[in-house]
């Protein structure tokens, strides 16, 4: 069972349904977003998804959607696995060693990534910045959690950033991370329940280029560092999402410096038991603020 939003043939609002895909369906829920599910405690958001009775569409027919709406955010953890923590070292020009610090402290990292309204899904795009000059994807497993703090889902995320930007000075991070087309979400939200050891899953990554392959790699989140008990604790602990939230729980999978995205590339992230998330790279924020207002 996948969690999607979608729209159906010919509808202009956004839908939330559970994809079959054993008998390639897609049943609606009767809410009409993914924050309200998200607002409900896991029990009652697993019943109301396993009781699915609504109208049902051919999932071949209907359009998904980022699985993220309302006031839903998407934070991220970072220097999380030891291949990111050498990454951030390599690249930063003057401050190395804050990345060993915060790789071995109590407290994570942690940072707003995207609002919702931001956010792209499977099949569409991904922007790297014209003043960067070398931008890479970060393929992360995301935590979905509801109001409650509980982890009621997984999905794939997309955490693309800017390398030049923030190996100049950290406290250039929002830059080099926030911007429109810096986040994709998708394709859907796996339940829990259908994970039974999401602390081992497997994690590829694929770019191509012009039909090439230009790089690929492949980890585990059984490589991560810090519990995803403590990376949801430390985001609750000061603050409220009430329509849930994307924690995406960082990278091991960094492409070696100088290697860049170019506009045109295809990236696809797999992560198993969840799912594949695919981008097309575009350059520059015009082309994503014309597919979000297409929608």
């Amino acid at each position: 069972m996948l969690i999607v939003r979608f729209l159906s043939a010919g509808g202009d609002r956004p839908l939330v349904g559970v994809r079959d895909d054993g008998t390639g369906t897609v049943t609606e829920l009767p809410v009409p977003a993914v924050g309200e599910l998200l607002g409900l405690p896991l029990a009652a958001l697993r019943e109301l998804c396993t009781g699915a009775t609504g109208v049902v569409h051919e999932a071949g027919a209907v359009r998904l959607l980022p699985p993220v709406d309302r006031r839903t955010e998407v934070w991220a953890a970072g220097v999380t696995y030891q291949r990111s923590r050498e990454a951030r070292i390599t690249e930063s020009e003057r401050a190395a060693d804050v990345y060993d610090l915060v790789y071995d402290a109590p407290r994570p990292e942690l940072f707003f990534k995207s609002a919702a309204w931001r956010v792209t899904g499977d099949g569409e795009s991904v922007a790297i910045r014209p003043d960067s000059d070398i931008d890479v994807p970060e393929p992360e497993l995301g935590l979905v959690v509801n109001a409650g703090a509980e982890v009621v889902g997984y999905t794939v995320v997309n955490d693309v950033s800017s390398r030049s930007i923030e190996g100049v000075n950290p406290l250039y991070l929002p830059q080099a991370k926030i911007y429109l087309g810096g986040c994709a979400v998708g394709p859907g939200i796996r339940p829990a329940w259908e994970v039974p050891d999401a602390g081992n899953l497997p994690i590829e990554l694929e770019i191509h280029r012009t039909g090439t392959l230009v790089w690929s790699g492949a980890t585990s989140t059984s490589l991560l560092r810090r519990s995803f008990g403590e990376l949801v604790e430390h985001l609750f602990r000061a603050d409220v999402f009430p329509d849930g939230a994307v924690l995406s729980t960082g990278t091991a999978l960094v492409p070696d410096l100088p290697f860049t995205l170019a506009a045109g590339d295809r990236v696809a992230i797999t992560v198993g038991e969840v799912g594949t998330l695919t981008s097309t790279v575009v350059s520059g924020k015009d082309e994503v603020a014309k597919l979000l207002e297409s929608r």
